[in-house]
């Protein structure tokens, strides 16, 4: 709790230097931009701003500047602690779970109860969004054969654009193809 008080007085009292320094941040540690340039939308964090206080209180533009500026220093923040977080588990890809243990280790451990109801909120979404795109509709209307020959067409597709448009012969399957000794021979009598 103490550790969250202290870096919620550093980023308002505007010590940037202090911050970078602890976490190994450095201005152009966003990937193509100086940090400087690094924002998040004004009017939707003015619409949140807004949604989260009663209806009679006003907030200075001011206020709401400095506001946007503590949400993209935390951003930063759990970025960083959760790449490192990613980097000791020898991960290339930052997981959920690697953001919930960053949290755990800058002490915000309060939040992540509430972190992790939001991700489950957020894929339960997605995945309704998902369905009701129609992506994924007629996968679940197709026979096993079906997506076993939609898979080796797609297959193909990759290899053709591998080779640069030239394809290359398939290898025939081993149930496809009949071996000379057990296919019949062509009779006297067919070729009258």
């Amino acid at each position: 709790m103490a550790t969250k008080k202290v870096l919620l007085h550093q980023v308002i009292n505007e010590q940037p230097a202090t911050i970078n320094h602890r976490f190994k941040m450095e201005p152009m540690d966003i990937v193509g931009k100086a940090k400087e340039d690094a924002s998040l939308p004004k009017a939707t964090m003015t619409k949140i701003i807004k949604e989260m206080l009663p209806p009679d209180v006003r907030v200075a533009r001011d206020a709401q500047d400095l506001l946007i500026e503590c949400c993209v220093e935390f951003i930063n923040l759990i970025s960083s602690e959760s790449n490192e977080v990613c980097n000791r588990e020898d991960k290339r890809t930052i997981a959920p779970e690697h953001v919930l243990k960053a949290l755990e280790v800058l002490g915000f451990g309060d939040y992540i109860e509430d972190v992790y109801a939001a991700y489950e909120q957020h894929k339960l979404e997605t995945m309704q969004d998902t369905l009701k795109s129609g992506k994924w509709t007629n996968v679940a209307e197709m026979t096993e054969e079906e997506a076993l020959a939609e898979q080796q067409r797609m297959f193909a597709e990759a290899r053709a654009r591998m080779n640069g448009g030239a394809t290359i012969p398939k290898q025939p399957d081993a149930e496809a193809t009949i071996p000379n000794q057990l296919q019949p021979e062509p009779s006297v009598n067919s070729q009258l």
